[in-house]
């Protein structure tokens, strides 16, 4: 049974740091791009970061690029995203996602508040 599970989340101030942690179960995590995403209240899902099975290369959105970082460890089947220098508007839930299979998380909610 193929699982993801984000962990990470939690209220931060703005100008603050937060990792999320996506755990890769029940497939061949090495093997699968992967990606973030996010949505706010009242807004659609957006794309934050895309990698590749490999680790490189990287994608991000325009609004996150400098900020976040994805990366992956595929001995741990785990994702990453680093995100700095956090504002209200990365308020979101965050998810992690196998593009090629369809697979979701259940979401993340990061909070960014002072």
């Amino acid at each position: 049974q193929v699982q993801l599970a984000e962990s990470g989340g939690g209220l931060v101030q703005p100008g603050g740091s937060l990792r999320l942690s996506c755990a890769a179960s029940g497939f061949s995590f090495r093997s699968y791009d992967m990606r973030w995403y996010r949505q706010a209240p009242g807004k659609e899902r957006e794309l934050v970061a895309h990698i590749t099975s490999v680790g490189n290369p990287t994608n991000y959105a325009d609004s996150v690029k400098g900020r976040f970082t994805i990366s992956r460890d595929n001995a741990k089947r785990t994702l990453y995203l680093q995100m700095n220098s956090l504002t209200p508007e990365d308020t979101a839930v965050y998810y992690c996602m196998t593009p090629r299979l369809g697979y979701w998380g259940q979401g993340t909610q990061v909070t960014v508040s002072p």
